[in-house]
């Protein structure tokens, strides 16, 4: 294949690097154990950017063991049905392959309004919470992978969790989620030395850092908090506040202001730059 040459534009630039060939599946996990930090904002704006450039193949998991949010924020409800559906029909739906196997899939999805991506809806009775062992977190990620070129996995707050250590053990990029509070990012900070005592060090280099800005007004703490995270994590970005975003309803892509969305294009290109060719 013939190398070519990026566009000069750093806004194609950042287009092709979306575009372009992914050899093998992703799973992108963003994380940080404290809540309140926009890690289901993110990974729903990760996901409608990626898609909106992709066309297809994105989907978003709230994998969220205790009533996680993003299948209320995210993609048309037009049903109730959950991971929790899906894992008891798992068998039936695994033996599936080409096109029945979309189609059956589909049945546990729900879509965005503009068909971008796909969204698998965590479930609210907690007591489900201890069905998401490590075996089926793999086998989720493994189905999901058959069928979507990018898996953007909205984690809970629990690092003692197997779903939630499985998924970051599986994690192909971390996004370190944060707002500008010394608490959120205090959090993210010890998070980072946990999974570097657990041995993945690899992937807390390679990790990207997601500064969102919750208010009009931005604070110097975040200019601080961006060159802490720098000397941590292999890149920092930072999304400017929209009040698009406020009312904490349904997170509709289309309704962001041209400069955010920009930012979330720079964001997902900076998540994907490394697995593009």
């Amino acid at each position: 294949m013939e190398y070519q040459a990026r566009p000069a534009d750093p806004t194609e630039q950042m287009v092709q690097v979306l575009r372009q060939e992914i050899p093998t599946p992703k799973v992108l996990a963003f994380a940080n154990p404290k809540g309140g930090v926009h890690k289901t904002t993110a990974t729903v704006l990760t996901a409608a950017t990626i898609g909106s450039v992709r066309g297809k193949g994105v989907i978003a998991w709230d994998d969220n063991e205790l009533r996680g949010t993003l299948g209320l924020r995210a993609g048309s409800a037009r049903h109730a049905r959950t991971i929790r559906h899906l894992i008891a029909d798992l068998v039936r739906v695994e033996n599936a392959s080409g096109y029945d196997l979309y189609d059956q899939l589909d049945d546990y999805l729900r879509h965005a309004s503009d068909g971008s991506y796909d969204v698998l809806a965590g479930e609210e009775n907690p007591r489900f919470a201890q069905r998401l062992d490590p075996h089926t977190v793999r086998r989720v990620l493994e189905l999901l992978r058959r069928t979507h070129d990018v898996i953007c996995v909205d984690t809970g707050n629990n690092v003692e969790s197997p779903n939630w250590q499985t998924v970051l053990q599986t994690a192909d990029q971390l996004v370190v989620t944060s707002v500008p509070r010394e608490d959120a990012a205090f959090t993210a900070d010890w998070m980072l030395d946990l999974l570097d005592e657990a041995g993945m060090d690899e992937l807390v280099a390679n990790a990207v850092t997601l500064l969102s800005c919750p208010t009009p007004n931005p604070t110097p703490l975040i200019d601080d908090l961006a060159g802490h995270f720098r000397s941590r994590t292999r890149a920092v970005v930072v999304v400017p506040y929209d009040p698009a975003l406020e009312s904490g309803s349904n997170i509709e892509y289309t309704m962001l202001a041209p400069a955010t969305k920009r930012a979330w294009l720079r964001a997902a290109a900076v998540m994907m730059d490394p697995y593009a060719r």
